[in-house]
């Protein structure tokens, strides 16, 4: 996500890649900039920040990039981003994130299968978490999440959610206002929104997780 805004608003940068799996990130040099080890993080003017959501309020306020990402004068706007992202961490963000680590991370780890009646379990959280976006955050014709403009929660929102295709779950199927929303964060963000996705489409596609 901080990746496509990066693009999106033309601020230049230079990426390093680590291959999370074989823990690439778990080194001294990136401790320098994160001291959890954890992607993402920047390093800017000698200022490190750590954690999605607080890079991109922060490169919001460092760069001259347009209100609506991030509304400056507005705080009544301002507010309804932070809503969102405020609300994502548990009600998005740690159900999707916990269904993706039974289905694939924890048994490619540990070589076991989690059992069925947790995951059935997760996939209801996820479910409940995925229908709230579509009849809350999405009701009375909304167009973005927090407004007729797309904001930095659109990004951050529309990543997450992205996420659990990887083990073969459709966050689109029957939810109608979902997938069109996801649709225009994609095009109001293209070509970076897609080429941000190409590691995920290619898991997808190629089936890499055993789906049941």
């Amino acid at each position: 996500m901080v990746y496509i805004f990066l693009r999106v608003n033309g601020i230049p940068f230079e990426s390093r890649s680590y291959q999370l799996v074989k823990r690439e990130h778990d080194n001294a040099e990136f401790e320098k900039i994160n001291v959890f080890k954890k992607v993402p993080a920047i390093a800017h003017d000698g200022f490190n920040v750590m954690e999605s959501v607080a890079i991109l309020r922060y490169l919001c306020r460092e760069f001259k990039v347009a209100d609506h990402w991030y509304p400056r004068e507005d705080s009544r706007a301002q507010a309804r981003v932070d809503e969102y992202l405020e609300w994502q961490h548990l009600n998005v963000r740690k159900p999707l994130v916990a269904y993706l680590i039974a289905k694939a991370i924890l048994p490619m780890r540990t070589g076991q299968q989690s059992p069925p009646e947790e995951l059935e379990r997760l996939m209801k959280d996820m479910d409940a978490c995925l229908d709230q976006i579509e009849n809350i955050w999405l009701r009375d014709g909304a167009i973005f999440l927090t407004g007729q403009e797309i904001s930095i929660a659109d990004i951050v929102g529309a990543c997450e959610i992205e996420h659990p295709r990887m083990v073969g779950y459709d966050p689109r199927k029957g939810r109608p206002k979902l997938s069109a929303w996801l649709d225009r964060v994609a095009k109001a963000t293209s070509p970076h929104y897609e080429d941000a996705l190409v590691r995920l489409e290619k898991v997808v596609v190629k089936k890499s997780f055993d789906i049941d």
